[in-house]
């Protein structure tokens, strides 16, 4: 860690990382902690490569959209978010196939933050279909995975286990074993009324 901490550019993929997986595996305080020490090293680091720069904005501004939701300061998470979202429209313009989907995720995760429940609906689905559309299964199970926490946030519970059990069966299909099984414990403990359901239809890997 020594070494990291001595190469900015390092230390910013270091932080990424650990991001991406606690938001992924949905440690809110871990991922916080990582994309601020994130968003501190940016402007320092060497550019990116093109690829690693989608997946950057990409879960920065997700995960910038998470904090917002339960921060004090959620006016900087916002802006932070915010960002990301014109970024990936503003590519989407270039090339519907491969950003699109990602630009309507993060327009229905910030619509999720500012209570605007209708439009973050709307986004979802059509994150969800550009996803599919476009063939990037495991950003389909993704935005499955998150409009899934939207409905559960909203008491939609049908519409959320609905929801789970499609962003299972696509990482199913990705690979992402070990997700399968977080979003398998998730489940059963979150729909316990349920859960003779989610067992059967849940796959533990």
């Amino acid at each position: 860690e020594k070494l990291i901490g001595l190469n900015n550019t390092l230390l910013k993929t270091f932080c990424f990382r650990k991001a991406y997986i606690s938001f992924m595996f949905r440690s809110y305080d871990d991922a916080r902690e990582y994309v601020s020490k994130f968003f501190d090293c940016h402007e320092n680091a060497w550019a990116s490569l093109m690829v690693t720069h989608i997946s950057n904005a990409l879960y920065t501004g997700l995960i910038s959209f998470w904090v917002a939701r339960k921060s004090r300061d959620a006016q900087c998470w916002f802006a932070r978010g915010n960002e990301s979202k014109l970024t990936f429209k503003r590519w989407a313009e270039s090339s519907q196939w491969t950003f699109e989907n990602k630009w309507y995720l993060l327009e229905a995760e910030e619509s999720f933050s500012h209570n605007d429940y209708e439009a973050a609906k709307s986004f979802y689905k059509q994150a969800i279909s550009s996803a599919k559309l476009h063939k990037f299964v495991h950003e389909e199970a993704l935005a499955y995975e998150l409009a899934a926490y939207f409905y559960l946030e909203l008491g939609e519970m049908e519409q959320s286990m609905e929801y789970f059990l499609a962003a299972h069966e696509r990482y199913h299909e990705w690979g992402a074993f070990g997700k399968c099984n977080s979003l398998f414990e998730f489940v059963k403990s979150s729909f316990s009324q349920t859960s003779s359901t989610v067992t059967t239809s849940l796959r533990h890997v």
